[in-house]
């Protein structure tokens, strides 16, 4: 069957021509090898493990604790009475601590692993923030609620080398044509992280364990995954010493298929850009939301719902089961409805996006109004609220990718250092407007702004977003033409 074609031009300098001689060549938006045998199993499938491992083990130590706190401060949460507990007043405080740290390194990072590979950076990044987290128990008993602010800060500061890592990754090691299923299979890891940090976090702090175990049990984890990546990991496929000849050639034909260049970076029309404003506006506006339901509903549950802290780890993790399901599902529909050319690209990420941002702020609205007397349906607006942001990942999350191919690592970085800031300010600002725990207007009032932030995302998206490659990203850039030789479109 003949397949629709739609290209993108760029002005290229093409080092075969005669010197000065430009030429028009057709940027191909997703690309398949022509020629593709069915690939076995292979190196590239261990590193994209890899990275998969680290993602969930990042994640499941940003948010462990946002559960763990809630042992750490309440007497009753243990019967083991040699566990220490804290009177702190500047819970939220502490939670926002991870984002003065892991909003510093984003863009640099990106730049530091494309320069010099990731394989260093992650394990020595990982190694670091598992350390920490083995101090963080004696030491919050010896200095209080201020060495866990510093030694979250510098978990912070090393998870802001992960998330960058992984476009270093999909460009060195994964073919063209498999982009999109190990891309979703690594990306995917976050909730799952997400999902098992809540559970086991919940679990051991109710247990004779208690909470300081949450802290070695994750620190454990990620030393191993360091001595696992020290051995099996590289940062291309040319330095791993058992890779095969074939794999190598695949992965190396097909992943130079893309332009790559070292063309300068335009900051000045990425910055007055309305579509990409109007992107980092909404992934802003998602991040808040998203903060707000990851580090107080644990809380919101515990004190309004009254569930125990067993409960608390397994319902809070459930709407992050259906997020991951979510994801995945509607990337699925989303591609099929642009390839059948049933909507634009610009169209089925605003559809996305705001299936992934309106239904949340609805499902919050009415939150907002549950006691422990209507817990099943507190329970239920949750994982509809939490379920339905995994549509923003084939919405918001690949805009920037639609917007500049060429730039896209640098739009990520952006928005994702800058927007996370948002990290920060969410529990601060739930800590002026909930004096009182116990209170569920002040409750109610938290969850009115997340949802309106969270419409106003959506609504600016949709006015001002964009689908189509700008401008900015058609560059005078050298390329070899046979690194494209043995591809062809499947959009």
């Amino acid at each position: 069957m003949a397949q629709s074609t739609v290209v993108e031009t760029y002005t290229l300098k093409n080092d075969v021509k005669d010197e000065g001689e430009e030429v028009k060549l057709p940027f191909i938006k997703r690309l398949t090898v022509s020629n593709n045998k069915d690939s076995p199993f292979g190196k590239r499938h261990v590193e994209a493990l890899s990275f998969f491992l680290a993602v969930f083990l990042g994640f499941s130590i940003r948010v462990n604790l946002s559960l763990t706190i809630v042992a750490m401060t309440d007497p009753n949460a243990n019967e083991n009475k040699d566990i220490p507990t804290f009177e702190w007043k500047n819970r939220n405080v502490i939670l926002s601590s991870f984002f003065w740290g892991y909003v510093i390194p984003q863009i640099g990072a990106g730049w530091l692993m494309t320069r010099y590979g990731p394989k260093w950076f992650l394990i020595g990044s990982m190694f670091l923030g598992s350390a920490v987290g083995f101090l963080m128990p004696p030491l919050a008993s010896v200095w209080g609620s201020t060495s866990v602010i510093v030694f979250r800060a510098i978990q912070g500061l090393c998870q802001g080398f992960i998330l960058p890592s992984v476009p270093c990754f999909m460009g060195n090691w994964v073919p063209v044509g498999e982009r999109g299923r190990i891309g979703t299979f690594v990306y995917a890891a976050g909730p799952l992280g997400t999902v098992f940090s809540m559970l086991i976090a919940g679990y051991i702090s109710a247990s004779r364990l208690g909470w300081p175990w949450v802290f070695h049990f994750f620190s454990i984890l990620g030393i191993l995954w360091c001595i696992f990546y020290a051995i099996v990991g590289r940062n291309t496929p040319a330095e791993h010493p058992t890779i095969t000849q074939e794999e190598r050639n695949y992965i190396e034909k097909t992943a130079s298929s893309s332009i790559k260049s070292r063309m300068p970076t335009p900051w000045k029309a990425i910055f007055t850009s309305v579509p990409f404003l109007a992107l980092f506006y909404s992934y802003a506006c998602f991040i808040f939301g998203f903060w707000v339901l990851l580090t107080q509903i644990p809380t919101y549950m515990n004190e309004i719902l009254k569930f125990n802290l067993k409960k608390n780890g397994v319902l809070s993790a459930l709407p992050y089961i259906l997020q991951w399901m979510t994801g995945l599902v509607l990337s699925i529909i989303s591609d099929k409805m642009i390839i059948r050319g049933i909507v634009s690209i610009a169209i089925a990420r605003k559809m996305m996006n705001a299936i992934g941002m309106l239904i949340p702020a609805l499902a919050l609205i009415f939150l907002g109004y549950c006691s422990k007397d209507t817990a099943v349906g507190a329970v239920i607006l949750l994982m509809i609220a939490v379920g339905a942001n995994g549509a923003t990942f084939c919405g918001t999350f690949i805009n920037n990718v639609d917007l500049s191919p060429n730039f896209a690592g640098v739009l990520y970085g952006i928005m994702n250092g800058c927007s996370n800031v948002f990290g920060i300010l969410a529990p601060l600002i739930v800590d002026v407007m909930v004096k009182d725990l116990y209170n569920p207007k002040q409750w109610r009032n938290v969850f009115y702004l997340a949802s309106a932030v969270y419409a106003s995302g959506a609504a600016v998206f949709w006015i001002f977003g964009s689908g189509e490659v700008q401008p900015w990203n058609e560059k005078r850039i050298k390329i070899d033409p046979d690194a494209i030789s043995n591809v062809s479109s499947i959009y």
